[in-house]
């Protein structure tokens, strides 16, 4: 009897895992699974900057593919994932914010706060990364309200 209730727990994970992988892949800024357009989700936190992955150096995450530009990186993710993902998918911070839109960005136009990662939209002559710098606490806050709404749903 014992046994059958773990096997029916680890069932039930199994199932409640594969709901959550393609939540994420349904809601997050994703082309083919791949996150953040290749670029490495850890070089934002230990280069200070936005470096392209390459496609050898791999790592997927709840059905989420990110590429690394080092082995060291990919190492660092793996460990802690979480840690390195995108706040609201990968979408634009400030859209989300603002508005509680899902909005492309440019992956090389982000911030660093509190340790996570915000990705701004920058293209004809609008960079929102300005305008979340003016209301930073209040577009935070609305920002993550909006996402756990398509997170959630």
């Amino acid at each position: 009897m014992k046994n059958l209730f773990v096997l029916l727990f680890l069932a039930a994970s199994l199932v409640s895992g594969a709901q959550t992988s393609a939540k994420r892949v349904k809601e997050f800024n994703l082309e083919n699974k791949l996150a953040l357009q290749g670029y490495d989700p850890v070089a934002y936190f230990v280069q200070k900057k936005a470096l392209k992955g390459k496609k050898e150096i791999t790592a997927t995450h709840e059905g989420v593919v990110y590429y690394f530009a080092s082995q060291g990186n990919k190492d660092l993710f793996v460990k802690n994932p979480s840690a390195y993902e995108p706040q609201y998918g990968g979408w634009c911070a400030y859209a989300m914010g603002a508005n509680g839109e899902k909005v492309e960005v440019d992956p090389q136009t982000f911030k660093i706060v509190n340790g996570k990662l915000f990705l701004f939209y920058n293209a004809y002559f609008n960079n929102t990364l300005k305008s979340w710098n003016k209301d930073e606490a209040n577009l935070n806050k609305k920002a993550d309200a909006s996402w756990k709404k398509f997170i959630n749903s």
